[in-house]
């Protein structure tokens, strides 16, 4: 893959680069274009619930790390639900013992796993405890924990550079009807990131809100929505071609990566660029 306009020549030396939700969506399109950028040295760690659809990512990845000329890329994969503490142990756990080595002098991380919750529901509807803390759980306190895992493990290295991704979105920022769920945990991702930026200078740190996807995500959206207006809204976006591919906007973020000139903390949108 042919660097960015403005960015740095050839790839990333020894990178350890971890992607949440990689198994399908905008997780492995990201990792698709991440893995040519990964040079000798690197480990290309992917973290998703599904393990049978890690494992065909992974092999074509190294397929295509093969075929390029190089060493090879060396995939990790740790299937894990993130939800639950269990998975959350083993990610932590993988996280840790990946970091451990000093031979790394970059760390890039892609918080991107997230669900929409229950769309059909509008606020008054969520009454059910567990439901709600069940969703935040997954969508806002694991992402907090591996990032704090991934930097204390990996620590501040003289010389080495640590990049932190939080995948965001327009709903961050703006309230959408029946999505009170997906619209606080996104707002508040985008505020611990914000804190982490300003308490740790050294960390390079980024919201990026990949824009509307053409997604299992997006058609549970068109579909489930409780709002009717909201459904109708997603449909004609289908209807007028407005949905991305995720592909597309892997690539603007990737872009973004090479350049590193975005202020740390800042949340930058698919339409920004």
């Amino acid at each position: 893959m042919e660097p960015g306009p403005g960015a740095g020549p050839g790839r990333w030396a020894a990178t350890a680069c971890v992607v949440t939700g990689a198994s399908r969506g905008f997780g492995r399109s990201l990792a698709r274009l991440l893995a040519p950028q990964l040079g000798p040295g690197s480990v290309l760690l992917l973290l998703a619930r599904s393990a049978e659809a890690l494992a065909e990512l992974a092999a074509e990845l190294r397929a295509g790390s093969d075929t390029g000329g190089s060493t090879g890329l060396r995939v990790q994969c740790v299937a894990a639900d993130l939800g639950c503490e269990e998975g959350l142990r083993r990610a932590g756990a993988a996280l840790r013992e990946l970091l451990q080595d000093a031979s790394f002098g970059r760390l890039l991380l892609v918080n991107n796993a997230g669900s929409l919750g229950d769309v059909s529901k509008s606020f008054l509807d969520l009454t059910d405890l567990q439901e709600i803390n069940a969703y935040f759980s997954f969508n806002i306190s694991s992402a907090l924990c591996l990032t704090s895992t991934a930097l204390r493990a990996f620590g501040a290295r003289p010389g080495c550079s640590r990049t932190v991704v939080n995948i965001s979105s327009l709903c961050a920022r703006e309230p959408f009807r029946s999505w009170a769920l997906y619209c606080a945990g996104k707002a508040a991702r985008d505020m611990l990131f914000q804190v982490l930026a300003l308490e740790e200078p050294g960390v390079r740190v980024l919201s990026y809100a990949p824009g509307p996807l053409d997604t299992d995500m997006q058609l549970l959206a068109r579909t489930k929505t409780g709002d009717p207006r909201m459904r109708q809204h997603f449909q004609r976006m289908l209807e007028n071609g407005q949905l991305l591919e995720s592909s597309v906007s892997a690539q603007k973020l990737l872009r973004l990566l090479q350049e590193d000139s975005f202020p740390s903390g800042a949340h930058v949108d698919f339409y920004d660029i």
